[in-house]
């Protein structure tokens, strides 16, 4: 029986004011890398996280993930629980999210090797993620992979309502 694939990561964020006038929050992520996110926009964009292994603690992985595929040190701030929650392809991932700002133009991004095309025996070297951007709350819904869309939401309402982030 294999083991429970987990990742952590980091969702930067900044307040500001909504269309309503009421406080909201912008969220930092990033268009995934590599020729299978090429050409795709919706539902190919992620938080900066990745998979770590206990012992491994999850904020420790979220804090390296985050260095690792933005190439910039984690700007300073409080860290809010934003829970955690099991992917449709059975990984669990749990993120917090931290209101700092940073330039996403400054971004170094990590990379990956794999064979392309496939089956040619050549091995590239790709972008973990390929660019980053600040994105209104609806805008990141369309974005994010299914999977990550609660955390938005969850972070939101935190934002919204000065309430700590439902984990249900």
């Amino acid at each position: 029986m294999s083991a429970v694939r987990r990742s952590a990561g980091l969702l930067l964020f900044r307040v500001v004011t909504g269309e309503d006038g009421r406080p909201d929050a912008e969220v930092l992520i990033g268009h995934m890398g590599g020729p299978f996110w090429a050409r795709r926009e919706a539902a190919a964009w992620s938080i900066p996280k990745g998979e770590y292994v206990p012992p491994e603690e999850p904020a420790a992985a979220a804090r390296r993930e985050f260095e690792e595929e933005l190439g910039l040190p984690l700007p300073d701030g409080a860290w809010v629980s934003l829970g955690e929650t099991r992917q449709s392809g059975g990984k669990t991932v749990t993120v917090w999210a931290v209101e700092a700002g940073l330039d996403p133009a400054a971004a170094v991004p990590g990379t990956f090797a794999m064979e392309w095309p496939r089956g040619s025996g050549v091995l590239r070297e790709f972008p973990e993620m390929d660019r980053f951007a600040w994105c209104a709350p609806d805008d990141a819904l369309g974005r994010l992979v299914a999977g990550q869309r609660v955390f938005v939401e969850r972070l939101r309402a935190y934002v919204r309502e000065g309430r700590a982030p439902s984990q249900a």
